[in-house]
C-alpha cells in the first residue's frame, strides 16, 4: 500500500501516513467543508493496513491547533480504530501534542487518552 502525503491548507490537515513504517501524522487546522470526502478515503486505507497488522510497532501522531466538532467525531474513530489494533496485540502508541499554552487542547487531549485502555497515550506540549 502506498503512502498517504496530503499538504495542509487553511481548513483542512496536513496528512502523513506511512503505511510501511506504521507511522501516521495528522497535523494543523481541520475544519473542512465536505468532511466525509476528506477523511473517508483515508482512513479507509488506514484502517484496511491495520486490520491485517499483528505484533507491529504503531504509531499515531495528532498535532491539530483547531478542530471542529465533525472532526472531533472523526478522531473518536481513529482513537477507536488504534485502541481496536492495540487490543490485537499491537504495540499502538498515540501522541497528542498541544502547544503550552493552549489548555483546551491539553483537555480534549487528556479526554481522548482517557477511553484508551490498550494503546499507549502521550500528552505532550510544545512552545510555538
Amino acid at each position: 500500500m502506498g503512502n498517504i502525503k496530503i499538504n495542509g491548507s487553511d481548513r483542512s490537515p496536513e496528512i502523513n501516513f506511512g503505511f510501511g513504517a506504521n507511522v501516521f501524522l495528522l497535523k494543523g487546522e481541520s475544519y473542512t467543508e465536505d468532511i466525509t470526502a476528506f477523511y473517508d478515503p483515508v482512513i479507509s486505507k488506514l484502517e484496511e493496513h491495520l486490520a491485517g497488522l499483528t505484533g507491529a510497532t504503531v504509531q499515531f501522531t495528532c498535532e491539530l491547533i483547531y478542530f471542529n466538532s465533525s472532526t472531533a467525531k472523526v478522531l473518536m474513530g481513529l482513537f477507536e480504530t488504534f485502541e481496536e489494533t492495540a487490543s490485537d496485540g499491537n504495540d499502538v502508541t498515540v501522541i497528542w501534542i498541544h502547544e503550552t499554552d493552549d489548555d483546551n487542547m491539553k483537555e480534549i487531549g487528556e479526554e481522548f487518552g482517557e477511553d484508551l485502555e490498550h494503546a499507549n497515550f502521550e500528552l505532550k506540549a510544545v512552545e510555538v
